[in-house]
Formats: structure tokens, C-alpha cells, sequence
């Protein structure tokens, strides 16, 4: 993309903050407003899912986090991934989850 637009070539440098700051803002939050769509109007399943993640997919301390029975988060968050059709145990979607909840 560089070198079709004539720019020059981005590298990573811990100044830059990180891999997330390889993407542009405004393109950013298009994506992660895209993949989350399925979400909007369920802000209960968007917390949740985004503490999960957080917390590494601990049913029990995202339970404590929110103030919730277990039960309640793992029936979230297998709605959010219905929803979203996604497969949380797959590390890629994840990550992809993650960022998208962070820009979106």
C-alpha cells in the first residue's frame, strides 16, 4: 500500500503505541463498529464480552468484575458469539474481538 501511494514504509517502534497504531483512526473505528454491529443494542453483552476478553475468558473473575452469577456470563458470552458468529475459542477472533471493542 506504501508503494502504491508513494508513502513511506511504516515500522513498528514502541513510540508509535503499538500494532494498533499501524491502523488508521478513522478506519479503525469503521471496522470495529462493523464487526460489533450484531452487539448494538445490547450494551450488557458488549461489557461483557469486553471484560472476558480482558480477563483472559475467566467466567469466574469476570462474574466478580461484574457483579454477576458465572452462569450469567457464559450464557452473554455465548450469545455475543452467536450474534457476531464468531468461535471464542479460536485466539485470532479473539484478538480481532478485542481490537474491534477498543476502536469501535
Amino acid at each position: 500500500r506504501a508503494v502504491a501511494e508513494r508513502l513511506p514504509l511504516v515500522r513498528h517502534a514502541p513510540s508509535r503505541g503499538g500494532v494498533a497504531s499501524l491502523v488508521d483512526p478513522a478506519e479503525a473505528e469503521t471496522l470495529g463498529r462493523a464487526r460489533l454491529a450484531p452487539l448494538d443494542g445490547a450494551p450488557a453483552l458488549r461489557e461483557t464480552l469486553r471484560m472476558w476478553l480482558s480477563l483472559h475468558g475467566s467466567w469466574d473473575r469476570t462474574a466478580v468484575a461484574l457483579d454477576i452469577h458465572r452462569n450469567t456470563v457464559r450464557q452473554r458470552i455465548a450469545r455475543a458469539a452467536a450474534l457476531l458468529e464468531a468461535d471464542l475459542g479460536d485466539a485470532d477472533v479473539r484478538m480481532e474481538l478485542w481490537f474491534a471493542l477498543k476502536w469501535g
